[in-house]
């Protein structure tokens, strides 16, 4: 599958040149901290968030369980380790604990919604919605986990759909995640890219020799993505079956029609 992430400009240059009015946004299947040594570590997992540098992490498959090491739940492990507030969206309960979808940010939380994406007898699934404060503007992250059948996708990216229409147009809006699709020209990413523009794509799954590009990052207006990779380092090639992907985010530019309000009177009658 080739990557479509070609015309993006290159993740490390980019990183170095931008301040932190630009985000760093990662998206990052876990696998419940379980590697491909079948060990479950949940702080080889936080090694590899630390290494994305990212200011904001969209998780999946975050167990609460600990690992046998650990006494706290994974999602509170991660948090501690990395320094960053932890905001849960759980969808699966089990008598031994919850897993699902989770964000770790460093940007301040305005506000969380759940929602639930569950298709008939299918495992449980849904999206997390957070409105994060950055650099005073309002930005919209969903995290999500879509199934693993193709009606199950179907109707989950429709149910996303309602929700996205739903949020101003001009309001920055992020959707990442595990989206299971493999299939290029599969609707539930037809139908998310014409919505949102076109994601990139770039080769996440299986973590030892990726072959699909099944970890997506939309960004809303489109022109502010500004980088995207797949992160592939020792640890994160081991510490799940996924390896996670990055993408930096660039402010959203007002539109004209709001600039020119902010201009005092007198500049606006010189430009008249």
């Amino acid at each position: 599958m080739a990557t479509q992430a070609n015309s993006l400009a290159n993740w490390r240059n980019l990183d170095l040149a931008l301040g932190e009015d630009c985000l760093r946004i990662a998206s990052y299947n876990v696998h419940r901290c379980v590697g491909r040594d079948r060990r479950c570590d949940v702080a080889r997992v936080g090694q590899v968030i630390r290494e994305l540098g990212c200011d904001i992490v969209g998780l999946q498959e975050v167990d609460s369980r600990s690992d046998g090491r650990h006494d706290s739940m994974q999602l509170d492990f991660l948090a501690a380790q990395t320094g960053m507030e932890a905001v849960a969206g759980h969808t699966i309960i089990r008598h031994e604990g919850s897993y699902g979808n989770a964000l770790l940010t460093r940007r301040k939380v305005l506000a969380v919604r759940r929602h639930d994406l569950s298709y008939r007898r299918r495992e449980p699934r849904g999206a997390l919605e957070v409105d994060l404060d950055v650099a005073g503007e309002t930005v919209r992250v969903i995290v999500t986990h879509l199934g693993l059948r193709p009606a199950e996708r179907r109707y989950q990216v429709q149910q996303m759909l309602r929700l996205l229409h739903d949020i101003p147009p001009e309001q920055s809006v992020v959707v990442l995640g595990d989206i299971n699709e493999w299939l290029p020209m599969g609707r539930p990413l037809r139908w998310l890219n014409n919505l949102l523009g076109h994601a990139p794509a770039e080769r996440s799954f299986p973590s030892g020799l990726p072959l699909f590009a099944l970890d997506r990052v939309w960004v809303r207006p489109r022109h502010t993505l500004l980088a995207f990779e797949t992160h592939r380092s020792p640890c994160s090639r081991i510490a799940s079956d996924h390896l996670p992907v990055k993408a930096i985010v660039a402010p959203a530019v007002p539109p004209a029609s709001a600039l020119v309000e902010h201009v005092p009177p007198q500049r606006q009658a010189r430009s008249a």
